[in-house]
């Protein structure tokens, strides 16, 4: 039986392991394969031309704008998200002080874990529809018309909110620290629930408030949780595509003058409007590199000893 086994297992891995070297594997390979070339994209003639794409992309000012853009989401997205989500969460589940048992959270919480949801079922078409009406640049729009209501806008010369290159890249942060805290408070809100609730019936009974609550027993014990959605904030924050092209002006967007720039944003007008695909492909392969040097440089540096409860 035993030396069956092998043979066995291997013809069930030959199709699944083969499917994803297809899928998975082989265009990574071939994006490689093509950043080392002079590829239009519209014709399958091309010649070797080494690192002259990468040499090119440590010259160029767009992209080396685009790579701080990412480097502001990738501090900004996943430290605000999770310390939004982390508050909701606890407010939610452990917020209040009523309840059988003795800890519950604040009232209404059902309701709340719904409206903060909410945000997560739309697709990043509504969202980018919804926030271009919130941020329409005349007094139609729903923070202008709110400014002028209150007396704090000007009507004459309403704040062109997407088209101002010092506020775009904010707005962005904001909707997408938005549309993402609701799932990261669902998250986080399945991880407390799991953890028994005598851990913080003892740390009332000892005294504990809130806060010390929330940093001595919460945080501890949700931190692989968290270590999780860090590491999917920065994936996100590295890409963060879809909503900018949607939400800005040029050409897959990153407008004004690329104030809102990201490398993909950018990355798909060379390959798309300019034809350098091999110098997209460069771009793509930095941006993997460095997507795996985030999450990997953040999975070491949030390294823990595991809590057992």
């Amino acid at each position: 039986m035993h030396r069956n086994k092998y043979p066995f297992i291997a013809g069930f891995l030959v199709l699944p392991v083969g499917l994803y070297l297809l899928l998975v594997i082989w265009p990574y390979i071939q994006t490689i394969s093509y950043s080392f070339t002079d590829w239009s994209g519209a014709s399958q003639k091309f010649s070797f031309v080494g690192f002259d794409n990468y040499k090119d992309l440590a010259d160029d000012d767009v992209f080396l704008k685009a790579l701080q853009h990412n480097a502001l989401l990738l501090v900004l997205v996943p430290t605000l998200t999770i310390l939004l989500s982390l508050f909701f969460a606890f407010m939610v589940n452990v917020g209040g002080r009523g309840g059988a048992g003795g800890v519950s959270g604040v009232k209404g919480s059902g309701f709340y874990r719904i409206v903060f949801f909410f945000p997560q079922v739309l697709s990043v078409a509504i969202l980018a529809i919804l926030f271009k009406a919130v941020y329409r640049g005349d007094d139609s729009g729903l923070i202008n018309g709110s400014l002028q209501a209150v007396g704090l806008g000007d009507k004459n010369h309403p704040t062109e909110w997407l088209n101002d290159p010092d506020l775009v890249l904010w707005c962005i942060v904001f909707v997408m620290i938005w549309a993402g805290a609701g799932f990261y408070m669902v998250l986080f809100s399945a991880a407390m629930q799991s953890i028994p609730r005598d851990i913080y019936e003892a740390a009332l009974l000892d005294g504990a408030g809130r806060i010390q609550t929330f940093f001595r027993v919460t945080l501890p014990l949700l931190w692989e949780t968290i270590q999780t959605a860090w590491v999917f904030l920065a994936i996100l924050s590295m890409d963060a595509f879809l909503l900018i092209s949607t939400l800005t002006s040029q050409d897959f967007g990153g407008g004004p003058d690329h104030s809102s720039e990201v490398i993909s944003t950018y990355l798909m007008r060379n390959f798309q409007t300019y034809s350098k695909s091999g110098y997209a492909c460069a771009m793509g392969v930095v941006m993997l590199l460095l997507t795996l040097i985030v999450s990997i440089v953040t999975l070491r540096l949030s390294r823990r000893e595991r809590i057992e409860y």
